[in-house]
This record gives structure tokens, C-alpha cells and sequence, in this order.
């Protein structure tokens, strides 16, 4: 878009920001004058003034944003004009047409209730149970509450059957809606603007049908005129949604992240108190009553200890995965360096009076393959080389990663044991890794430390720099594998020696067999 169809762009946005604004001031200076003066026909005039606002800044909205799935705002646009009318009716002939304006009430809700289910419907990425429980149970508490105080009140008057089942119709339509709100209230994110207006709208539509119910079982008598503050309110509030540019992601799919897990757990909290305060309030309750009283605090109360059961496992798990992760190196799966330094005392009964050995294996050459091929490729031979040595050692046996391109394994063995398991772990790197850069092949140097366990913290630590001497002894001088107690010898020669009592273990230089390829030897 060039600069000079940005200009007429700008204006024309900026003017229909005014005539919102003037909308909008309009509306709380009309309400504000409704709580005054209880004249029926100026409700009506103001209802319809609303109406059409709100009615034409979703149409702005629709034109500027042009939303992927505009089906649940022209629900939503249908909702307010058939809540609209069945106002009106109610207004203008009373009970006169009754119940003509219920039926249009009841679909205004149900529009309104299909749009909700169609922005919510493709926000789950995968099922979240947790979430769904939560808001079953807060719509349970809901429909709990409306039961005592305005569906029971409602069964109980002598009134004809379908005027007393429409009434009731009302608070169970309510505590449906209540727990797509709280659904979508879980599940929106601070950037989504347009998304927690409407939830202010919604929660408004609530308030003022609650007032309507109240009002209608005789509980607490309201005026007139501020039954329909509610209502007028949440017109210009959704209105004010579809202008905002963040109405255009309403509905599409995306990964959510449920939150406010504290605040779901208070409405909780606030059912049961609710439901604790039944055998209170509900003292004259008749049979019908008690059975579906009962019926909703068993649900209620089984959906909770649904709910804590979770909760305590999801945190065993996540207490679980913290101790994982603090214990071990997230590339290779080993043990880290800290675990393996706690490795003696956190296990104790299986080291004490047995023989210990610290084998200290460190790659050589893998700098140049780093440096060649990329970290990637390093950190892949990294992982390669450790699943390597995990399947050379034994079950009891500890391996760590120590850092870099160092591991340590600890295990109880003696000295001729210890060499014939060095030299099964240097003949793991005889055949060459086949990795995502190609067929590398690379050695590796062990350096081991023989002794018994002690009562000191010093143990690990000595063999470990044991260990790391002897193995940068048998890097040097290319020996495979050497052991501490032997560098005061000096250099091994590289060959076998019958008077030296062990075996030393080198690789050898390739040689090409009668099929071309290359070999390894042990002398």
C-alpha cells in the first residue's frame, strides 16, 4: 500500500474512532438519565439507539478486520437483536404476549451460546481434562446456587407448567453460559483483547438476567429501570470488541496454555461453601428438591476429589521431573556431574565393603569434529558415544556425563576387572559413528582409579582426579586405557609387556583387510 492510500485509510479509521467515542458517550449519558426519569417509551428508544450502535461497530469491525471465522460474530449480532425484541415485547405488552418474548430470549441465548462454543471449540490443542473439570464443576456450583434460591422457588408456584418450565429454562441456561465464560476466561491470554471484552459482556448479560430471576421469584424486588442497565451495558462493550484488532484471531486454532489455576480454585471453593450452606437455606426443601440438591453436591463433591487427586499427581510428576532434570544431563539422559558426586552417599549400602573403580573416558579429537562439522554434529556424537557406553556397562554401574566430551563410570570392580571393562568400552569406538554429517570416526582414552569406599566426602573427588591423570597419561602416549597406580613407571612402552602383570589396550593404525575395509586391533 502506497503513502497515498495509507492517508484516506487513516482518516477514515480515525473518524470512525470518533463516532465511537461519541457512541459510546452517549450511551452513559442515556443510561444515566434512564435511572432517572421512568418513562417506559425512553427505554425502549434508548434500548434501540444501543442496538444499532453496537449492531453497526461490529459491522465496522467485520469490514476492516475481515476475521477468518465471521460465523460466531453474526451469532453474536442475531443474539443481541432477538434479545432486543424479547426485551421489548416484555416492555411494551408486559404479559400480554407471553411467551412470545421468552422464545425470543431463549434464542438469543442460544446464539449466544453457539458463538462461544465456536471461538472455543479449535483453542484446545489437545484435551485438557484439568480445564474442562474445573468448569464443569464451577457450572455446577452455578446451577447448585440456582437451584436453591431460583429454580426451586420457581417449581414452587402455581403457575401454569410451561411459564414454570420456561422460568426455570432461564438459570440453567445461565450456568451453562457461566461455565463457557469461565472456560474461555482460563484460556485467554493478555493480548487478546477483544476476547476479555467480551467476556465483560457476557458476565454483564448474567448480572442482568440474574436481576431478572431474583425479581421474578420475589427475592429481592429490583427497580425496573436497572434491570436493563446490565443489558445496555453489554452492548456497546461488545461493540467496542469487534473493534479492536485482535477480533480477527477470535476462533482460529491455536496452542493454549491454560492459567490461573488459583482463581479457578476459588469459584471452587465458593461452590462448596455454597453447598455447605444448603442444609442452612434449604431447611423447607421438599423431596424433589433434596434429591437433585443431593444429586448436584455428590457430582460437586466427587468432581473435587477428581480434581485433588489430579493435582497431586500432576505434582508428583512435575516434582519428579524438576529432580530428573536437576540430576541429570539433558542431551545424553547420564547422570550429571553434581549426581555423580552424591553418587557414593545416596547409595551407601551397595559400595560399603566392596572394591571401587572410576573410569574417566574422554573422546579424542572431538574438538576438530566440533569445530569441522558444527555443534549440532558434536552434540549428536555426543549422544551416540554416551548410548555407546550404556549398553557396555553393567546395571549397577554408574555413568555420568562430566562435561564436555568427558564421562565417568563407577563401578564396583577390581583391577582386572575394571581393565577387561575399559577395554570393551575403547572397543565401542572402533566402528565409526554414522551421523548426520556423514561416517565419523573417532577413539577415546581411559583413565582408571582403584580403591574402597571410606566415610570421607573425599573419596569421589580423589578417584576422579585419578582417574583424569591417568587418562591424559594414556592419551599422551596413546595407550587406550592406563590406571593411576601405574604413572610413577613413567610411559608405557606400546607393546605388551609379560613382567608389567597387565594388559595394556591401544588402537591401532587402520589396516585394510582382503574386503578394503579397515580394522582395529588390540596388542
Amino acid at each position: 500500500m502506497t503513502v497515498r492510500e495509507e492517508q484516506p485509510t487513516i482518516a477514515r479509521y480515525r473518524l470512525e474512532i470518533r463516532w465511537c467515542t461519541v457512541f459510546l458517550a452517549l450511551t452513559a449519558v442515556a443510561l444515566a438519565v434512564l435511572l432517572y426519569i421512568d418513562v417506559r417509551p425512553l427505554s425502549l428508544l434508548t434500548m434501540a439507539a444501543v442496538v444499532l450502535g453496537a449492531l453497526t461497530m461490529i459491522c465496522i469491525g467485520l469490514r476492516r478486520f475481515r476475521p477468518e471465522r465471521p460465523v460466531p460474530w453474526y451469532l453474536l449480532s442475531a443474539s443481541a437483536v432477538l434479545f432486543a425484541v424479547g426485551t421489548a415485547i416484555r416492555e411494551v405488552d408486559g404479559h400480554a404476549l407471553h411467551p412470545v418474548d421468552d422464545l425470543f430470549t431463549l434464542a438469543g441465548y442460544f446464539g449466544t451460546g453457539v458463538a462461544a462454543a465456536l471461538w472455543l471449540r479449535p483453542r484446545q490443542a489437545r484435551p485438557n481434562y484439568d480445564l474442562l473439570l474445573d468448569s464443569a464443576l464451577i457450572g455446577l456450583g452455578a446451577l447448585l446456587a440456582s437451584w436453591t434460591f431460583l429454580i426451586s422457588p420457581i417449581l414452587q408456584s402455581h403457575d401454569t407448567t410451561a411459564n414454570t418450565v420456561v422460568a426455570a429454562t432461564y438459570p440453567v441456561l445461565d450456568a451453562l453460559l457461566l461455565t463457557l465464560v469461565a472456560h474461555s476466561m482460563a484460556t485467554a491470554t493478555r493480548s487478546e483483547t477483544s476476547l476479555r471484552l467480551l467476556h465483560a459482556g457476557l458476565i454483564a448479560v448474567l448480572i442482568g438476567d440474574f436481576g431478572y430471576s431474583l425479581d421474578a421469584v420475589g427475592r429481592a424486588p429490583v427497580v425496573h429501570e436497572l434491570l436493563l442497565v446490565p443489558l445496555l451495558v453489554a452492548y456497546p462493550i461488545v461493540g467496542v470488541a469487534a473493534l479492536h484488532p485482535t477480533m480477527a484471531s477470535l476462533g482460529a486454532p491455536r496452542h493454549i496454555h491454560p492459567h490461573h489455576s488459583r482463581q479457578r480454585a476459588s469459584f471452587i471453593a465458593v461452590a462448596l461453601i455454597v453447598a455447605s450452606l444448603i442444609p442452612v437455606v434449604g431447611s423447607s426443601l421438599d423431596t424433589l428438591d433434596r434429591v437433585v440438591v443431593s444429586s448436584l453436591c455428590a457430582l460437586l463433591l466427587i468432581g473435587v476429589l477428581v480434581r485433588s487427586e489430579r493435582a497431586i499427581v500432576r505434582s508428583a510428576r512435575s516434582e519428579r521431573r524438576a529432580q530428573y532434570q536437576a540430576d541429570h544431563d539433558m542431551l545424553t539422559g547420564l547422570l550429571n556431574r553434581s549426581a555423580l558426586l552424591r553418587a557414593l552417599n545416596r547409595n551407601q549400602e551397595h559400595w560399603i565393603e566392596q572394591p571401587l573403580c572410576l573410569l574417566f573416558i574422554d573422546l579424542d579429537g572431538f574438538k576438530m569434529v566440533n569445530d569441522s562439522y558444527g555443534h549440532a554434529v558434536g552434540d549428536e556424537l555426543i549422544a551416540n558415544a554416551a548410548s555407546r557406553i550404556r549398553h557396555i556397562i553393567r546395571r549397577d554401574d554408574v555413568v555420568a556425563r562430566y562435561g564436555g566430551d568427558e564421562f565417568v563410570v563407577l563401578a564396583s570392580l577390581d583391577r582386572q576387572e575394571a581393565a577387561m571393562l575399559a577395554e570393551r568400552l575403547l572397543g565401542a569406538f572402533v566402528r565409526p559413528f554414522e551421523l548426520s554429517a556423514g561416517e565419523i570416526p573417532i577413539t577415546a582414552s581411559v583413565g582408571l582409579a582403584c580403591g574402597s569406599p571410606r566415610s570421607s566426602d573425599d573419596t569421589i573427588y580423589d578417584l576422579i582426579r585419578d582417574a583424569d591423570s591417568a587418562m591424559y597419561h594414556a592419551k599422551e602416549y596413546s595407550l587406550g586405557y592406563a590406571f593411576h597406580d601405574d604413572l610413577r613407571h613413567g610411559p608405557e612402552p606400546r607393546h605388551n609387556t609379560a613382567d608389567s602383570g597387565r594388559r595394556i589396550w591401544r588402537p591401532s593404525g587402520h589396516s585394510h583387510n582382503a574386503n578394503g575395509k579397515s580394522a582395529s586391533t588390540a596388542v
